[in-house]
């Protein structure tokens, strides 16, 4: 199914927040946590399209890295917790948050890959 005739009737934002289709917003986007299906079952939109590359995982990487580094600054000097309380706070926490945030990055830059109808160049019509 081509991308030039479809227009989105989902913001990207709404997408990328409840982790469904750009097109309808109701069928799911992923299988498990970040594995992609390959297409819609509501609508039937063929995910082939979807390249978002490394685009999710660096926002991800300097978005946790804030996060993180931040909260452990705040608990060592506000709350003085031991070592310890550091390895396993942060040990538990960091994946937990790093896979939510880029399951959500990664459905809403194809949420935006799809409105924006960004697809790879190409020299000829095929």
């Amino acid at each position: 199914m081509a991308l030039d005739n479809i227009k989105p009737s989902v913001s990207p934002l709404s997408a990328g927040l409840s982790c469904r289709c750009p097109r309808c917003g109701k069928g799911k986007l992923f299988v498990n946590v970040l594995n992609m299906r390959d297409k819609c079952d509501a609508c039937g939109l063929d995910y082939k399209f979807v390249d978002t590359g490394d685009g999710p995982a660096v926002f991800a990487i300097f978005i946790l890295g804030f996060l993180v580094v931040g909260g452990a600054l705040i608990a060592e000097f506000q709350f003085g917790v031991p070592w310890w309380m550091h390895v396993l706070l942060w040990g538990i926490l960091t994946p937990l948050i790093g896979v939510l945030i880029l399951r959500f990055l990664k459905a809403t830059l194809i949420a935006l890959q799809f409105k924006n109808k960004a697809e790879e160049a190409r020299l000829s019509k095929e």
